[in-house]
């Protein structure tokens, strides 16, 4: 049957046929992977762009080391 499908589509460049399959391929991996995270873990990471205590620690780090 697939076999059908690319033969009457024409020309079909079997490179874009690769990267298309290894773009799904990434797509669907990333999301097993996001909807098997821990919903802590997803919170944590959703808060951290928002989360200013990070950016303070690490320059307090910084002059820490300066000093």
């Amino acid at each position: 049957m697939y076999k059908y499908i690319l033969e009457s589509a024409g020309s079909i460049n079997w490179m874009a046929i690769s990267a298309l399959i290894t773009f799904v391929t990434v797509f669907l991996v990333s999301a097993i992977m996001a909807f098997r995270s821990p919903l802590g873990y997803l919170n944590k990471m959703s808060n951290l762009p928002l989360d200013d205590s990070y950016l303070q620690t690490s320059e307090t780090d910084i002059r820490h080391e300066e000093k």
